[in-house]
């Protein structure tokens, strides 16, 4: 898709704030809800359904390029299988494929989908439109799967590049709804590079990660960081809706010994002027 090549946009960074727009936005019960707030932040990463040339063709950021008939199957279930949740927001890459299936999620909610030019596709450059067999063939590609850190796409950006512009816009979109479960659409290798980033993994490996079409991936952020509670999922999201503290429900979104608040809580020796800040972008 189209878009103005200025340094800032290159960057991740988003113009007229549309994160701290749509935050702004009132919402009916938000005093209630405010109340009633987890302790941590939720972040549903959807991946946008399938179009005619996913898979065949590396699509990139080339306009036009809408879901299929089975991609909008997909995104109109990834958003019922939202409906249920408190979403507060919806952001999305402005590409059509995610922007499609943003807007299928967030129609249940009464939501708009925010455009944030950081969740866009990486700029393949002149690889954008060419067929995956003929990329097989090339150098790059190899090291496309082996030492991504050290790509640059001809005529495009870095994959560190890629890593640091979705890192920033997802701890801005983080930032801008504490408490709160929020979603943001995007693809395939950004959401990949978000989930190595959080959990540790150098970006070299992060092709071991994989990230179906109209999956959920799920981290939860609180004041220590981030933990990763769902990875290209496509079932049920109910135990991500916060458990009601009357019922005596416990939180079972995380693993048996993890307790999601003390885990995402900084520890009393980090809660002083000197703690650590959470996550911090990456510098890989």
């Amino acid at each position: 898709m189209a878009m103005a090549e200025s340094e800032t946009e290159a960057a991740g960074v988003l113009p007229a704030d549309p994160v701290a727009t749509a935050a702004a936005e009132p919402e009916a019960g938000a005093e209630q809800a405010e109340a009633k707030a987890p302790p941590f932040t939720t972040l549903v990463l959807v991946r946008h359904g399938v179009t005619e040339e996913t898979g065949p063709i590396l699509s990139g950021r080339r306009p036009g390029i809408g879901l299929s008939d089975k991609g909008r199957e997909q995104a109109e279930a990834a958003g019922r299988r939202l409906a249920d949740l408190p979403v507060a927001a919806v952001y999305t890459s402005p590409l059509e494929r995610c922007r499609q299936t943003a807007e299928a999620v967030a129609a249940p909610h009464g939501l708009p989908a925010t455009d944030v030019p950081g969740l866009f596709e990486a700029d393949y450059g002149q690889w954008s439109g060419r067929k995956i067999e003929e990329l097989r063939g090339t150098d790059l590609w190899k090291l496309v799967q082996v030492t991504p850190s050290a790509v640059r796409f001809p005529g495009g950006e870095s994959m560190r590049e890629m890593q640091s512009r979705i890192i920033g816009a997802v701890e801005e979109i983080v930032a801008a709804h504490p408490g709160q479960i929020v979603v943001a659409a995007s693809h395939a290798d950004p959401i990949k590079a978000v989930v190595a980033h959080y959990t540790g993994v150098h970006l070299d490996l992060f092709q071991r990660l994989f990230v179906s079409p109209a999956s959920c991936t799920v981290l939860r952020f609180g004041p220590a960081g981030a933990a990763l509670v769902k990875l290209n999922d496509t079932g049920s999201l109910d135990e991500l809706r916060p458990p009601d503290p009357k019922s005596g429900e416990v939180d079972t979104a995380a693993g048996a010994t993890t307790d999601p608040a003390a885990a995402l809580a900084p520890s009393p020796h980090e809660s002083g002027p000197g703690a650590s800040s959470p996550a911090e972008p990456a510098r890989a």
